[in-house]
């Protein structure tokens, strides 16, 4: 089977990538990586559905970007909470993470060359998301070009890589939909900017807002929220 890197933080969208990549006969191989983020039981989920949707390795690295800040997620500052889907899709909220994609992408490229892959794979989605100027098929294209670029195995002709980015043009409720049709067990998933200490969600923030929109509009009980 042909191998893949799969980013896999533990949140609906990366475990649905995960699954589907499966399902297409690549060997997944997923990196999870831990940034001093607020939401950490993410990386307890991505564990979880390393295991359970077969991938061949998870590696978790650890780099903490709270060392540069700027973020809701990894500085303090006040995660925004009760904000409306207008209000959602508008601007670019302070929980962006500084270069966040880029810098994660940059390990599944160097993970890549390791184990021999040449499809990296990241739940990007340009539909119902906050904004991040990282999850747009222009960064995702101008990512690919660096790694056919920037790597021994891309200037070597041993391959070309391809940053797949298969749910980027789907509603939450269409990737909600395809989950369960593979059989995503999305129970073990995160997708709280600001859980409690317990791992709990707190319903409130952007992500738990989008989250829950797709459940509804798919019909079905969310058993992670």
């Amino acid at each position: 089977m042909p191998r893949a890197v799969i980013l896999l933080s533990g949140g609906l969208d990366s475990v649905t990538t995960l699954a589907l990549a499966r399902s297409q006969g690549f060997d997944c191989y997923a990196l999870s990586v831990d940034y001093g983020q607020r939401h950490r039981r993410e990386l307890e989920c991505a564990a979880f559905q390393a295991k359970a949707l077969g991938a061949a390795e998870h590696r978790v690295v650890r780099l903490d970007l709270r060392a540069l800040g700027g973020s809701a997620l990894t500085d303090a500052v006040d995660v925004p909470k009760d904000r409306g889907h207008d209000a959602i899709g508008t601007g670019i909220p302070i929980t962006y993470v500084p270069a966040r994609n880029t810098i994660l992408l940059g390990l599944c490229l160097g993970y890549a060359e390791v184990v021999g892959a040449f499809d990296l794979f990241i739940g990007a989605n340009a539909i119902d998301y906050s904004g991040y100027p990282d999850c747009r098929p222009e960064f995702l294209q101008a990512f690919e070009r660096l790694a056919n670029l920037a790597t021994k195995a891309g200037v070597e002709g041993l391959g070309t890589f391809e940053v797949q980015a298969p749910l980027i043009r789907m509603t939450k409720a269409e990737i909600v939909k395809l989950g369960l049709s593979l059989g995503v067990d999305y129970g073990h998933t995160l997708s709280c900017y600001d859980p409690d200490d317990s791992g709990r969600p707190c319903g409130r923030c952007d992500s738990c807002q989008l989250r829950r929109k797709g459940f509804t509009e798919a019909g079905v009980t969310d058993p992670g929220n």
